[in-house]
């Protein structure tokens, strides 16, 4: 049975995202979509809401499964019997800083890591510039799955209602 992990911060998940993960699901028997916890940054939504909208987003996938984790990644793939990792690359710079990451892991570990091309259509797209277009009123409503749109609106409300 062919494994593989996905890692990312998923802060929100966007239809990049959705893009890769379904792609690679087609590669695998099973796919783990692991919300990666990074203890000095503080994200828009919560580890477990980023979990409940990437388990709805992905719900239509079968063999995609979603779970969080602190640590070295390489750690997660060996403790869950997982031999690759696998990242979208949007362009060269994403290259250029995932290559050394998977270099070190398989160094560490022995644990592979693959790219997959990021279509064209979301080349552009990363969570931060999302959240930041949608705080300042731009339209994203296509780069989010429906149900994360709707949260990410909701979430901005929030906030500036708290600032008032």
């Amino acid at each position: 049975m062919s494994r593989a992990v996905c890692p990312g911060s998923f802060d929100p998940v966007t239809n990049g995202h959705l893009d890769v993960i379904s792609r690679v699901s087609a590669q695998f028997d099973e796919v783990v979509v692991t919300v990666t916890i990074n203890p000095n940054k503080q994200g828009m939504f919560t580890v477990p809401e980023r979990i409940e909208m990437l388990s709805e987003a992905t719900a239509h996938l079968p063999n995609v499964s979603i779970d969080s984790w602190q640590g070295l990644l390489v750690d997660y793939a060996k403790a869950n019997g997982i031999s690759a990792i696998v990242k979208g690359l949007r362009g060269a710079n994403d290259f250029d800083y995932e290559l050394q990451m998977a270099q070190m892991n398989h160094k560490l570990t022995g644990v592979d890591t693959l790219f997959v091309a990021t279509n064209p259509t979301y080349s552009y797209l990363s969570s931060s510039l999302v959240k930041e277009v949608a705080i300042y009123g731009g339209d994203v409503a296509d780069m989010l799955p429906a149900t994360v749109h709707k949260r990410l609106l909701t979430r901005i409300a929030e906030r500036a209602a708290d600032r008032k």
